[in-house]
């Protein structure tokens, strides 16, 4: 082996070392307040609230035991239960309709079918609070107020263009001739979507339907305003943690984990397939 290369393989080893601690790092920085809100959690009032925190502090469950409900508060199974029904529903309803949408505009390519992406990005761009009075209007007008299937259409609508811009780019990697030979067998358009179209997407579908369901679970500002105590989701129950006598950190930090948890587990269960949904395409 030649000087040269021996040079150039250690350029690149030491490329690689580099990158991986820059990975390394970011990872933690990313990590730190996380661990942070979980062991603040586990702090009594008193110790969350020392300035330095105190890392010796003792432990307790007092935090969690609040938030539960064990103190005399609100249960926060009626709005862990609201976000569950919100997020699975609209999730499912996004699925149904982008995986026949993203197959007409990537298998089977209608007119202008960049415009028509164009279209569902441009859906974004409108800023969520200049959309809130027509809604609230609309909601008041319907008797739809307080109404958790309000909240499913909403969040339908609003990661529908997402999820067609994602099942698009991973439909576009499935082999036109697989298809074709399905329809010479004499399979149907629901047949082809549900038994072929579906199996070899699988991965980008189900990174799609994590980040639609990672969306819906956190989002705030509609569920804030057009729900009161009936369909009252985790986020607006969190809210209620900030009282006019002050912020109570140790319980808002049990509150916001337990929160959290869901999505968290939803992550790591589905990862392996979230790394293949989203890269797929990634390498040619």
């Amino acid at each position: 082996m030649s000087a040269a290369a021996v040079r150039l393989g250690t350029r690149s080893r030491r490329k690689g070392v580099g990158l991986g601690l820059v990975a390394w790092l970011l990872g933690i920085l990313f990590f730190l307040p996380i661990a942070w809100m979980a062991l603040t959690s586990f702090h009594s009032e008193e110790d969350a609230a020392t300035n330095p925190p105190s890392f010796a502090a003792s432990l307790t469950l007092d935090g969690y035991r609040e938030f539960f409900g064990a103190g005399g508060g609100a249960s926060p199974w009626p709005a862990l239960i609201n976000s569950t029904v919100a997020s699975l529903a609209s999730t499912l309803f996004v699925l149904v309709l982008a995986l026949p949408a993203a197959y007409a505009l990537s298998i089977r390519p209608v007119k202008k079918w960049t415009d028509v992406l164009f279209f569902f990005l441009s859906t974004k761009m409108l800023p969520a609070v200049a959309g809130l009075l027509p809604l609230y209007l609309f909601a008041k007008n319907t008797d739809m107020l307080d109404n958790i299937w309000l909240l499913v259409i909403l969040y339908t609508s609003m990661n529908l263009p997402i999820a067609v811009w994602m099942m698009h780019s991973f439909l576009a990697e499935i082999p036109v001739a697989i298809i074709e030979a399905a329809r010479v067998d004499g399979a149907k358009l629901p047949t082809i979507l549900t038994r072929v179209v579906a199996p070899i997407a699988l991965p980008g579908i189900a990174a799609t339907a994590l980040i639609c369901f990672i969306f819906s679970w956190n989002e705030l500002l509609f569920a804030r305003v057009l729900t009161g105590v009936v369909a009252e989701t985790a986020p607006v129950f969190l809210t209620g943690f900030i009282t006019s006598q002050g912020l109570f950190l140790a319980k808002v930090c049990a509150a916001s984990l337990a929160i959290s948890l869901p999505v968290l587990a939803a992550g790591f269960a589905a990862q392996d397939k979230l790394v293949q949904g989203l890269s797929l395409g990634a390498v040619k």
